[in-house]
């Protein structure tokens, strides 16, 4: 009986064993690919669309609280863009977002010889992207 003890002890040690060190990977890191961030602020570009009335008229009424006439607005450029992210392109600093794609419009105006870079999400408020490429004077 004492012997049929041991016989189990011993068998339910060696269960318990680790197996041998080259069986395991030396880094386990190394199991998951990675890929570096996406870039939230950057702008994917899409299609040429146009601009609803009523958004043209929501970026005038902006330019005009910002004290830019805004009876000499130009569309520059329009598209529908898929935002990373609800920043919409244009990230402020210590701000959070949303964390999904969001369909949208990029539409750049030039007024006095400015160029300004709003943005739509979902809705018809216009938000001015002030740190992209296109809200810096114009050079033509």
């Amino acid at each position: 009986m004492r012997r049929l003890a041991v016989i189990a002890a011993l068998l339910l040690l060696s269960a318990c064993a680790t197996t041998t060190p080259g069986a395991t990977p030396t880094n386990p890191a190394s199991r998951f690919q990675t890929t570096g961030p996406l870039p939230s602020a950057s702008v994917p570009s899409g299609p040429s669309t146009t601009v609803s009335d009523v958004r043209l008229a929501a970026i005038r009424a902006d330019l005009t609280k910002r004290g830019v006439a805004s009876d000499q607005v130009r569309v520059v450029s329009a598209q529908s863009v898929t935002f990373n992210d609800g920043s919409l392109g244009c990230p402020a600093p210590g701000v959070q977002y949303t964390q999904a794609q969001v369909e949208g419009t990029r539409v750049v105006v030039e007024a006095a010889g400015t160029e300004y870079d709003y943005r739509f999400g979902t809705s018809d408020t216009p938000h001015l992207c002030q740190n992209g490429p296109a809200a810096t004077s114009s050079t033509r």
